[in-house]
């Protein structure tokens, strides 16, 4: 269900339809660890800044924070009656962002506080992504919507609805390149990937080669490709 490379590549972590996270070796392919605390497939995964922990959120409506080297939980949230679809660390390491329900929770990662909640969509959020300077979190839900949020204060600054002309399509995956200048987001429905100005909004190319709702969008490092995937069975690069 969710990838994610840990920051100096030498790790890949996977969570499954199976209820497990694995990490394996990227260079070799082997299998280090194998982490199974949840009771439900696991949805979404993420590395902190330092890579040192890993983040994942599964069907069994946990969020749960694990030593990426002995494989121990560090910390687990349980507390919530919706699905957490997505998580993501802020870029110095403090904060975990959680699309749960229809809502985004801030979570304080050494206490396990809650910080503040955003609350703006009208449907599921999907995708959480956090900009490089961490001023800026975006989001994608099932409501058609990318929103735009101040990380500091909560505030939400911009709503981008290019996924709702004509038949209303749910947001399935949002990122911010590398210099923060654009954000990509992939329509569950409509097959659409749109890239929009992170300042303005302005929405600047819709990509439209798909022939099926788009699951996931991804920009290189350098920021000069994008990567999607969608329900059609074909991953594109752009």
């Amino acid at each position: 269900m969710s990838v994610a490379f840990s920051p100096d590549g030498a790790t890949l972590a996977s969570g499954s339809w199976d209820k497990t996270i694995r990490l394996w070796d990227a260079t070799t392919g082997e299998q280090k660890l194998t982490l199974t605390a949840h009771t439900g497939e696991v949805v979404s995964v993420a590395f902190s800044p330092d890579g040192a922990t890993l983040a994942s959120a599964g069907a069994d409506k946990a969020i749960r924070l694990w030593d990426v080297v002995t494989g121990e939980t560090k910390l687990t949230r349980t507390e919530y009656r919706d699905y957490t679809w997505s998580v993501a660390f802020s870029p110095d390491g403090s904060t975990l962002a959680s699309g749960t329900g229809y809502n985004i929770h801030l979570w304080n990662v050494v206490t396990g506080e809650r910080k503040q909640t955003l609350i703006g969509h009208n449907a599921g959020v999907n995708s959480v992504a956090f900009s490089l300077d961490g001023s800026t979190i975006v989001s994608g839900s099932v409501d058609g919507a990318v929103c735009l949020w101040d990380a500091t204060t909560g505030e939400q600054k911009l709503t981008l609805t290019g996924h709702t002309d004509g038949v209303p399509s749910a947001v399935s995956s949002v990122a911010f390149s590398l210099d923060g200048s654009t954000i990509a987001s992939g329509g569950g429905v409509d097959g659409a990937v749109c890239l929009w100005d992170a300042t303005t909004g302005e929405r600047k190319l819709t990509l439209t080669a798909h022939t099926g709702g788009v699951v996931s969008v991804a920009f290189s490092p350098d920021g000069a490709t994008l990567a999607s995937g969608g329900y059609d069975g074909t991953m594109l690069l752009w």
